[in-house]
């Protein structure tokens, strides 16, 4: 069987030329492009993932669920997956989950059933056991939040770190009043977020103000209620560390003019742009995307590898100018 380095190198053109020809795409020259196609016809060419995939009686396609399409973050992960299933001659399809975890076995397991090559899963809820009996029959690889159970393939960051990361900053401008805004703690995610928050105030010997906690801030509606809130009396906390980009995008807003730094978990569209431009914990989301279709590649071609593999990604802080030092006398820490 001709793999598609033979029909690169029957056309002289490079294997990523071949592959975008095969994908149908239309920034490639004519006369590069027929060379190419006549290469696939003479080789009689057939990726192997799709002769996989059909054997196994499964569509060439990669389902992708995640909690919310419009999310800048799961977008991202959802588009550079896509990119990644172009180049092996798949296809994807992407649906949200929603808000309510109680929802989400009913519409993997919808997905599931079409038989796709393959499932990227950002799970809402924290036990999918009801997928025990899909992992043997289909790649499954979650992305964001790690399953509970083994058996499973993942692809996830250091949130508590980032926490850390967000949190430190912030003190070493002299805050000492840092808010915590974000959605579920139920979830690994925010629960990891705020643990660091919690932990960086620990190291520093800066107490916690619990009054300055708040979660499930996941529309506008209770992102003014958050800022009512946090900014009501004359307790008002100077920083605001918001655990989530969703949040973010709510909350903002409604706070860039006051005088307060804000730092956000996540970065999103025009986040660089807005005045002042926002200071993040980049999780690199396209990169999470790649890996994950790469990961479910692998399986589909390699269907006999049975260990399963845990990957934890380190965060990094991008800054910018939201976060200030404090108007008071009390000295700076400087993060180690």
């Amino acid at each position: 069987m001709s793999t598609m380095r033979d029909v690169a190198a029957y056309a002289g053109v490079s294997q990523k030329t071949v592959s975008r020809v095969f994908n149908q795409d239309r920034h490639v020259l004519p006369e590069t492009r027929e060379r190419v196609l006549a290469a696939l016809h003479d080789l009689r060419y057939t990726p192997n993932i799709l002769a996989t995939g059909f054997r196994a009686g499964r569509l060439p396609v990669i389902a992708i669920a995640i909690p919310d399409i419009l999310d800048p973050y799961f977008a991202a992960i959802a588009r550079a997956a896509d990119e990644i299933a172009l180049q092996h001659g798949l296809s994807t399809i992407v649906t949200s989950l929603g808000d309510d975890p109680a929802h989400e076995q009913s519409i993997v397991e919808s997905l599931l059933k079409l038989s796709p090559a393959g499932l990227i899963l950002a799970p809402g809820s924290g036990d999918p056991e009801y997928l025990r009996m899909w992992a043997d029959k289909v790649p499954i690889v979650f992305v964001d939040r790690a399953p509970s159970i083994a058996g499973f393939d993942s692809f996830t960051v250091d949130d508590v770190q980032g926490g850390v990361l967000a949190t430190e900053h912030l003190l070493s401008h002299g805050h000492r009043t840092i808010a915590f805004v974000g959605n579920r703690t139920s979830l690994q995610t925010g629960a990891g977020r705020l643990r660091g928050y919690r932990t960086a105030h620990e190291r520093a010997g800066v107490p916690v103000r619990e009054d300055l906690i708040i979660t499930d801030v996941l529309d506008d509606t209770r992102a003014q209620a958050a800022v009512r809130t946090l900014f009501a009396g004359d307790k008002s906390p100077t920083a605001v560390f918001s655990a989530n980009a969703w949040s973010t995008m709510f909350l903002y807003p409604l706070i860039r003019r006051q005088d307060v730094s804000v730092i956000s978990f996540g970065d999103f569209p025009m986040a660089s742009v807005v005045d002042p431009a926002l200071t993040v914990i980049d999780q690199d989301p396209v990169r999470i995307g790649s890996l994950a279709a790469e990961r479910v590649v692998d399986r589909i071609e390699r269907p006999a590898r049975r260990f399963r593999r845990k990957t934890v990604l380190e965060v990094s802080l991008v800054e910018r100018d939201s976060c200030r030092d404090v108007k008071s006398s009390i000295p700076a820490i400087t993060s180690a």
